[in-house]
């Protein structure tokens, strides 16, 4: 899935936590399965990548851009394409308010930024802090930004973000409003609850662990799909069950202490994180200090990296949580393991025949 290797000291050091196989062991190397390799659609622009021009053509046509971070073989970089793209509805609004501009984010291609700096993808990529593919961004008139979608989103959602920035409605209120409005969410059901959540009350301020925090809300069903499938992973429950983890109604009003000692409610320290939709996951080390956040669709492998890269200490060295995923597959591997990116908790960790 990622095309810029990872140096070999990264793979000996085990990013993951995982003890590399004795030699006899690692005689055969795990497969790397899952990544799918994905045709993007004709109809996005053939850029020169140079965003201030992109923009302003963009304008005279009265569009937006819709900048597109991906990688090769990147599964949920496919499903943006022939899941959300390829219904009609979802095309027709895209080609009607957006220019579309791709950028692999370990390419080599030069990109000149708002800034009038050159980058190679790759730098602009990091530059922007790009931890997920595919990761968007959606520019106004002006070269701000007016919406970031970090990981994939599934088609609904996918919809009110861009329904939100081509129709110009920042102006009026914020995403996070705006997605509430249009994603009604009834008033009835509970939240589901993991035996590794701790109970009220929320006192976040830091104990020794890093520390992990599960904004959900009530009749939520990509809440639902995060606990039946991806949750019972045993690997992944083993390194949730190492933070102090808690789960938040992001429109409640718990009384919440937040690691840096604030009091507030649930609700207003989502308004205030700008958790804009359920299930949001943030991770924060053992300081207090937030290090990423999963706010998009995930599978086994990428929820369990999310919560090793915190937990490991990986972050702390390498700022890339791609590059991390490499050296944590390359470690899996080499023990004779196979790797699928694509499975889910309910699926068989193992397809060897």
């Amino acid at each position: 899935m990622i095309a810029n290797p990872l140096s070999k000291a990264w793979v000996w050091l085990g990013l993951c936590g995982l003890l590399l196989a004795s030699p006899a062991q690692a005689e055969t190397k795990g497969r790397f399965l899952g990544g799918i390799p994905t045709e993007y659609p004709a109809w996005f622009k053939e850029s020169f990548l140079h965003l201030k021009e992109d923009i302003a053509e963009a304008k005279t046509t009265g569009k937006r851009v819709m900048l597109i971070f991906h990688q090769n073989n990147c599964p949920y970089c496919n499903a943006l394409v022939e899941r959300n793209l390829s219904q009609k509805d979802i095309e027709d609004a895209v080609r009607k308010q957006f220019d579309v501009v791709a950028i692999n984010m370990w390419g080599d291609k030069e990109v000149t930024g708002l800034d009038g700096k050159a980058y190679t993808e790759k730098g602009f990529a990091a530059a922007n802090k790009v931890q997920f593919t595919p990761t968007i961004l959606f520019f106004d008139e002006t070269g701000q930004v007016v919406l970031r979608l970090n990981g994939y989103v599934p088609p609904a959602r996918f919809k009110t973000a861009i329904d939100y920035v081509g129709q110009r409605q920042e102006k009026t209120m914020s995403y996070r409003d705006y997605a509430a409005a249009h994603e009604p969410v009834p008033a009835q059901g509970e939240m589901r609850a993991e035996a590794f959540f701790r109970p009220a009350p929320f006192d976040l301020v830091p104990k020794g662990k890093p520390i992990a925090v599960f904004f959900e809300q009530k009749d939520c069903p990509a809440c639902d799909e995060l606990h039946a499938k991806v949750l019972p992973d045993k690997a992944t429950r083993q390194v949730i069950g190492r933070f102090h983890a808690v789960q938040l109604n992001m429109w409640g009003n718990d009384p919440v202490v937040t690691p840096d000692g604030k009091r507030t409610t649930a609700r207003e320290w989502a308004k205030a994180l700008d958790v804009k939709y359920a299930p949001t996951i943030v991770l924060f080390d053992a300081n207090g200090r937030e290090v990423i956040r999963s706010e998009a669709f995930f599978k086994v492998f990428h929820t369990q990296g999310i919560f090793s890269y915190v937990d490991s200490g990986a972050y702390k060295k390498e700022p890339s949580f791609q590059r991390y995923l490499e050296g944590r597959a390359e470690a899996v591997r080499q023990s004779g393991k196979d790797v699928d990116i694509w499975r889910l908790a309910d699926e068989p960790a193992d397809k060897r025949p």
